[in-house]
């Protein structure tokens, strides 16, 4: 065109070429992903709009409850509350807290997250949180009760202060025979407790998020590629 040229080398567009490929398939990737996350969003929205689930005798699994609104009737079982440290509400550090539901007549116990505390002035000041007597019944939603999360080294709880959730360290140090799910525990109930969970997401947006970064790229790719390849024809001598 005029006094320019499209002249690509083969090895810069060897190399442009394995890129644009590269990004656009990493791209495409995301976009699988994020699909199959809409359709584990839509069975989790659909499972929280459901009735709640009773609880008995009978012992669940928990994909067949995992965001279920779920309905248990026993007695809490104070002395094996457990803190999870370092959770944040409100904009402050704050505890979890975590304690076991007995429904009784043998049916399996439901660890319950009944909310978060604020944490005291000082490391040594553990809340003592307190726990409603006799017989309750809650509602709450059914989650995985394991947290995955990264620890540089094994860390052994501190008393009753849990860094992490181990649900089958906590089982077997409780002794408890417990359903394989963590209820978030929505029923309130006169303990000072804050209770605000959020909505069951299962992660569209960062692959939604990621697809994107990968398509810009690969565009970002082609379009280096058209640029640096076009170039001025050298004047003719007069």
């Amino acid at each position: 065109m005029g006094r320019w040229q499209f002249a690509p080398g083969p090895w810069p567009t060897a190399a442009a070429l394995f890129f644009f490929v590269l990004t656009l398939w990493l791209g495409n990737w995301q976009s699988g992903r994020a699909e199959a996350k809409r359709v584990l969003q839509a069975r989790y929205d659909a499972a929280f709009a459901e009735p709640p689930l009773r609880l008995g005798a009978a012992m669940v699994t928990a994909d067949s409850v995992r965001y279920r609104r779920i309905e248990v009737d026993g007695v809490f079982d104070a002395a094996q509350t457990i803190l999870l440290d370092n959770r944040v509400a409100q904009g402050a550090a704050g505890y979890h807290v975590l304690t076991p539901l007995r429904p009784g007549a043998g049916s399996p116990a439901v660890l319950v997250n009944r909310g978060w505390v604020p944490a005291g002035r000082s490391r040594a000041e553990v809340p003592q949180p307190p726990t409603p007597a006799g017989p309750v019944k809650l509602q709450g939603i059914a989650v995985d009760p394991d947290t995955r999360y990264v620890e540089l080294g094994p860390t052994a709880p501190q008393g009753r202060v849990w860094q992490n959730l181990d649900f089958e360290r906590y089982a077997r140090q409780s002794g408890l025979r417990l359903q394989p799910v963590l209820l978030l525990q929505t029923t309130e109930l006169d303990d000072g407790l804050y209770r605000a969970w959020p909505r069951p997401d299962a992660g569209v947006d960062m692959h939604v998020g990621y697809a994107f970064q990968w398509y810009s790229l690969a565009t970002t790719v082609a379009v280096l590629w058209v640029v640096t390849n076009v170039k001025r024809r050298p004047a003719r001598g007069g």
